[in-house]
Parts: structure tokens; C-alpha cells; sequence
């Protein structure tokens, strides 16, 4: 697609706590208790951020009509799902975005979880946090440039959110952009390739949208010990 943008050029700042709690941990809970689980952490980091190969694809496009669960960009490519439709109703326009940080670190997890499982789960758990800074870093890039332009932002909202399945909103994404240009593929079971990659629209509008963040819309938002963590 010839008006997607794509960027390679990112810095990501992990650190071992960022670890710590992609892999579903407390930070302050695991230094006080399982020391050594930090120092693995921290190995982590200085191992894995050579492996991390940061890149993101997205393209904007106008929306042409926002009603019954179906959002239709102006050139027909169907949005469809309560989410959608709730969140995004008063968006003129969307971004839609794929961001990963490569195969490399896919590769060596597998390589290393045989022999040495905790140190690849450390591993497993930068590749988290690093896709999942990335995506925060590009929002917050895309809203100072609207806020320039005197436009306000949505949530982010992905696949897998409540009102948004994963079966249904992977493939509207991919049938919208083509991430094959920084390497990413999408299965038939709807799990993207390489693993530690993630999608997800962002809608602009001249009012703003229903205040919240992404915790309020996600499917573990009454049971996740770590919502509205920055």
C-alpha cells in the first residue's frame, strides 16, 4: 500500500523491572522476595535489547461512516465489533498499525528455554514489554502531531479488547495494511508472526472521545493486578 508510513528508527528504554512485569510479575513483590529472579531480569536486558529489532507500519485513512457496530473507511474497507463502534463513533479519521520487534528474539527464547527455561522467560518477558513500549511510544508521537494539528485521540484499542475479538479484528487490521513490509504475518488462527508484535487502531477526531485507557476496555480489567500501570 503506497500511503503506508513505515519506521525503523526507534529507541526503547526496558529496564529489569519492565521485565519483571511482563512476565506477569511484581516488581517490589520479587526484589524483596526472589532476588536472583532480578538479576535474570537484568541479564535479560543486556542480552536482549541487541536483539530487538523495532519496527512499525501504519496508514491513515478517512472514515466515511460510524453506525451499527460497523465503522467504513472512504474507501470501503469495513471496521466491525461493539467496540468499534462505541469507542471510535466520533473519529473523522483512523490509524491503523501494526508494531514488532522482530524475530530475532522469537528465535532465541526457543533456543534457550530446553536448557535454561527461567532465563528464556526473562527473555519472553522484555519481548513484552519492548512491543508493548513501542506501541505506547508511537501513540504518543501520533497524538503530539494532533494535538499540533488541534485534533483529539482515541484509546488505542486492538484485537482482544472487550467488543473487539481477536478472530474478527486481526484480520480487518491486516486486510488494511500491509504488514508484510516490516515482516509481519498473520495465521489463519489469527496469531501474528513473529509473536512479540501487536495491532492496533487509534482514531482522531476535532471533539474529544469517551475519557479512559486501554484497562478500561480490556477483557482482564476485573481481575489484572496491574491495570492503569504506566
Amino acid at each position: 500500500m503506497t500511503d503506508q508510513i513505515v519506521i525503523h528508527d526507534w529507541q526503547l528504554n526496558i529496564d529489569a523491572d519492565m521485565v519483571l512485569r511482563g512476565q506477569g510479575a511484581d516488581p517490589a513483590v520479587i526484589r524483596a522476595r526472589k532476588p536472583r529472579l532480578v538479576e535474570i531480569a537484568e541479564r535479560a536486558v543486556q542480552e536482549g535489547s541487541t536483539l530487538l529489532e523495532p519496527a512499525v507500519v501504519y496508514r491513515f485513512a478517512p472514515i466515511e461512516t460510524v453506525k451499527h457496530e460497523r465503522l467504513v473507511l472512504a474507501d470501503g474497507a469495513p471496521f466491525t465489533g461493539a467496540l468499534i463502534a462505541r469507542h471510535l463513533s466520533p473519529a473523522r479519521y483512523l490509524a491503523v498499525i501494526v508494531c514488532t520487534i522482530g524475530a530475532a528474539i522469537d528465535e532465541r527464547i526457543s533456543a534457550l528455554m530446553p536448557n535454561d527455561p527461567a532465563y528464556a522467560l526473562a527473555l519472553d518477558g522484555l519481548g513484552s514489554a519492548a512491543v508493548e513500549a513501542l506501541g505506547a511510544e508511537l501513540c504518543a508521537r501520533l497524538e503530539r502531531d494532533a494535538a499540533r494539528l488541534g485534533h483529539c485521540t482515541s484509546v488505542p484499542i486492538s484485537p482482544g479488547m472487550a467488543g473487539w475479538p481477536v478472530d474478527v479484528g486481526q484480520p480487518q487490521i491486516f486486510s488494511n495494511l500491509d504488514a508484510g513490509a516490516i515482516g509481519v504475518t498473520l495465521t489463519a488462527s489469527a496469531q501474528m508472526i513473529p509473536r512479540k508484535s501487536t495491532s492496533l487502531v487509534l482514531g482522531f477526531a476535532p471533539t474529544p472521545f469517551e475519557a479512559g485507557t486501554p484497562c478500561d476496555f480490556c477483557a482482564l480489567r476485573d481481575t489484572c493486578r496491574y491495570q492503569h500501570h504506566p
